[in-house]
């Protein structure tokens, strides 16, 4: 037996839409007007886009709401009008582009002081982007018109929701003939410049940040789209200055001009270890790495080495006398002298540097014995994981990669460079007794009941690493010459150390790390077999990948840097529980006692 059920219901907007007297607040109160605007629902559709209905959407993102509403609903109706102006509907899509009365409203936001609303901002960035993808030539020649208009973007580029309508405007406009367009009016503003002006000392610190992430934005999405393009395509305006040695200069000048700070340090440098990306970021630079036998996916464009070289002399300064920062307590005390941000991303650099295996910056760099004083940081700062991972980096294209054979293509000035970069690895800076020492130190730690250092797992791969070149590879004669020329007790020492410690520290491990150990970077649990990583640069991608899934910069931002880590199971004591003991409510209020520590200097 079957029920006949009548499933058709009416919904209750269309309902209010037959009163006169009907008001858009009173439609916007309702739960389902978003669905039904999307659903095509006609009536509605006509009312809304009647243009005093259009104008006060338009009116309700871009102007502050009454501060003497509750702050939960006072942002309710601003943030309903922008769903509904960006739910692309071609009717309302239509209107709001082909009206300019509409878009001079919407224009008008820009005109404020700042600092925007960020919610407005958003709103406004939202709404205009979808126009900008949705009706591309009408948007983009009223933009055009308005000589201030990159004025006012920058002027409020403290806003995250002006980064966004930037790189709409370089990433969203179809045909290709009218993006290339875009993209000659906006070289044409000079924006490269103009952002890369912001990354100055003495600027507010978001600004400066922000200008930073949108010009990192503009180098890969620029990039990504020049691999798409045909040929014969014109090649993208602003990729060109930002590639091009004077703009580097700039940057470098806006970063080292007057009193260094940290942020503009780090902002700057964010840029350049962009331009110096030799693959796609995140995952999909890591299938590219899969798919191509690991070859690059960019060259390095030569005019960024040779405006770089010059200043790295003061890079290097950096690491001997970086900007001030204060004691900050960390979980293996107070540390006196933190690393700071600033010798992180000085580190990153020099790792993207010998990458580039550029002859005359790499000899630069033996010149100026910046691997010697990574070294240093490197065994100073011993929890500071982050470092490690860099310096590491560093040592392993340095040093030579295990199993790396040589490439006909090899030029000789390529040769000699390498081994000009390895024996500068294991005579000037020691490597050998460095490690052996750094070992021997540890050890003695943990006899006396101390914990385990933050780097050893680090240092052990760096140890594999000479042990995997010296059986096989392009330097293996050179690295066993070397070893030969260590003093009779060091030389003995590190056979001893190979045959019998390092040995039983991968055996050791070897348990728990199975094929996936090479894309780890912790740094106690990771003392590997074999493992020092054959492409540290696939390592680097599956590191980038996962930092990226936290937000981007995550590390930089959050200052997580400039702290020591401890990541050692023995600071961790784990109490089984008890059936019999009375258990304990972990939601219970409990009065917290706070101990004041005396600063050591106060003492």
């Amino acid at each position: 037996m079957f029920w006949k059920f009548d499933l058709h219901t009416t919904s209750h907007i269309d309902q209010l839409l037959d009163r006169e007297d009907v008001t858009l607040r009173e439609l916007m109160e309702e739960d389902d007007v978003l669905q039904e605007c999307k659903a095509q629902n006609r009536r509605l559709l006509l009312f809304l886009s009647q243009d005093h209905c259009m104008t006060e959407l338009v009116n309700l993102i871009t102007t502050e709401p009454p501060a003497d509403l509750e702050e939960k609903s006072r942002f309710k109706f601003p943030n309903i009008a922008c769903e509904l102006l960006t739910s692309d509907v071609s009717l309302i899509n239509d209107k709001l582009g082909g009206d300019e009365s509409l878009l001079e409203t919407l224009y008008h936001f820009l005109e404020q002081d700042p600092p925007l609303n960020p919610l407005l901002a958003s709103f406004f960035s939202k709404t205009i982007g979808n126009l900008i993808a949705r009706k591309t030539e009408q948007v983009i020649s009223f933009l055009r018109k308005k000589d201030g208009f990159i004025d006012l973007v920058l002027k409020h580029i403290d806003a995250s929701a002006m980064m966004d309508l930037l790189l709409r405007l370089i990433s969203c406009v179809e045909p290709a003939p009218l993006r290339q367009e875009v993209l000659n009016w906006l070289s044409e503003e000079k924006l490269i410049q103009r952002l890369t002006e912001l990354i100055h000392t003495g600027k507010d610190e978001e600004r400066q940040s922000n200008a930073s992430q949108t010009l990192c934005d503009i180098i890969r999405l620029s990039r990504d789209q020049a691999n798409q393009m045909q040929e014969n395509v014109e090649a993208d305006p602003l990729l060109a200055v930002l590639e091009s040695q004077e703009s580097v200069a700039g940057l470098l000048k806006t970063m080292f001009e007057g009193e260094r700070s940290e942020a503009s340090i780090v902002n700057g440098t964010q840029v350049l270890l962009t331009l110096l990306e030799t693959r796609r970021s995140g995952l999909e630079g890591l299938m590219d790495l899969y798919s191509q036998g690991y070859e690059r996916s960019y060259t390095v464009n030569s005019s960024i080495l040779h405006a770089i070289e010059p200043h790295l002399k003061d890079f290097q300064q950096l690491l001997l006398n970086p900007p001030k920062k204060s004691a900050i307590l960390t979980t293996v005390g107070l540390l006196e002298e933190p690393l700071g941000n600033a010798r992180l991303h000085v580190a990153r650099l020099v790792a993207a540097l010998l990458q580039t295996s550029a002859p005359s910056v790499c000899q630069e760099l033996c010149k100026l014995t910046t691997m010697d004083q990574l070294l240093d940081l490197f065994f100073k700062y011993s929890w500071n994981n982050f470092l490690h991972f860099q310096v590491e980096l560093c040592v392993g294209e340095a040093g030579g990669e295990a199993g790396e054979p040589a490439k006909a293509s090899d030029s000789v000035e390529e040769t000699t460079l390498h081994n000009t970069l390895v024996a500068h690895l294991f005579q000037k800076c020691r490597l050998v007794q460095r490690i052996l020492d750094a070992w021997e130190e540890n050890d003695q730690i943990q006899a006396e009941g101390g914990a385990r250092r933050g780097n050893m797992g680090h240092l052990t791969r760096m140890a594999n690493m000479v042990v995997q070149n010296l059986e096989k590879g392009p330097v293996q004669s050179q690295i066993s010459d070397l070893i030969k020329e260590l003093p009779e007790d060091c030389r003995g020492h590190w056979e001893s150390f190979v045959d019998e410690t390092l040995r039983e520290t991968n055996r050791r491990n070897t348990v728990e790390l199975v094929s996936t150990h090479n894309l780890h970077s912790s740094s106690e649990d990771d003392d590997m077999e074999s493992p020092f990583p054959n492409d540290l640069s696939l390592q680097q991608a599956f590191s980038d990948y996962q930092i990226q899934q936290m937000t981007a910069n995550f590390v930089d931002q959050f200052g997580f840097n400039d702290e020591e880590f401890s990541e050692h199971d023995e600071n961790i004591k784990i109490r089984q529980f008890d059936d019999a003991e009375e258990e304990e409510d972990i939601w219970e209020e409990k009065e917290i006692n706070y101990v004041k520590i005396q600063d050591p200097k106060t003492k």
